[in-house]
């Protein structure tokens, strides 16, 4: 979850959120390179009188500033078409969860278990435990096995919403009447946080997304508490 002066990402918790990192980083060294140059290029030029300003044919340097963004947006492309691949790759998942979005909660429902579907709303302040985070803690989390592949089926039963979870970097919108999926992974236990990404209405701020990682031996303990219900 972020802090309040936290000035970077959140630490990725999924392979699909490292690549996304991977490529952030990478883009704003790029980034941070041309800058530099420009503004050193600027002072010298102002400061210093080694340049000349009557060329008229300056073929080879047309040549180089053409060819140097060239350059540098093919080291920018390939690593992102690279993940972008890796973000819409499907793999074979090994648990399908669906979810549909409602104003304004988010329901669940475990398609390879008969028993397991439940309703997932937001905890009010007055109701929190102390150290719960206020606006995103709710009373039924969505709870899925890591080191898994999980499916998730979204869609949404009245208007736009967005299930999104930042610190696994997946993030699709809930459309009525059209099933969206995405597939992820978790690599470590935990509980992670987010918010529904669209203006859905006048609670559109008391939507939140909480979901619990957890080891398969402990998943299928929670798992068999629907099936003795």
């Amino acid at each position: 979850m972020a802090e309040a002066t936290q000035a970077l990402f959140n630490n990725a918790t999924s392979p699909t959120m490292e690549e996304l990192l991977y490529f952030h980083d990478l883009a704003m060294t790029m980034l941070i390179m041309i800058g530099l140059s420009i503004m050193a290029t600027l002072l010298t030029i102002t400061t210093t009188k080694l340049y000349i300003i009557s060329t008229t044919d300056a073929n080879q340097l047309e040549f180089l500033w053409t060819a140097l963004p060239v350059t540098i947006l093919i080291f920018i492309a390939a690593p992102s078409m690279r993940t972008l691949y890796l973000v819409e790759d499907p793999e074979h998942p090994h648990l399908t969860i669906k979810t549909m979005g409602h104003q304004w909660y988010w329901s669940y429902e475990y398609s390879d278990y008969e028993t397991i579907t439940f309703d997932s709303y937001m905890i009010k302040e007055q109701f929190l435990t102390k150290g719960s985070p206020r606006l995103l803690e709710v009373d039924n989390r969505m709870v899925f096995p890591m080191s898994t592949i999980i499916r998730m089926l979204i869609s949404s039963d009245d208007v736009l919403h967005s299930w999104t979870i930042p610190t696994m970097g997946i993030k699709t919108d809930a459309v009525p009447g059209r099933l969206n999926q995405l597939t992820f992974m978790s690599l470590r236990p935990g509980v992670f946080y987010g918010q529904c990404s669209e203006i859905c209405g006048t609670n559109h701020s008391f939507m939140p997304i909480s979901v619990e990682s957890l080891p398969m031996i402990h998943f299928e303990n929670w798992a068999s508490l629907f099936n003795n219900s």
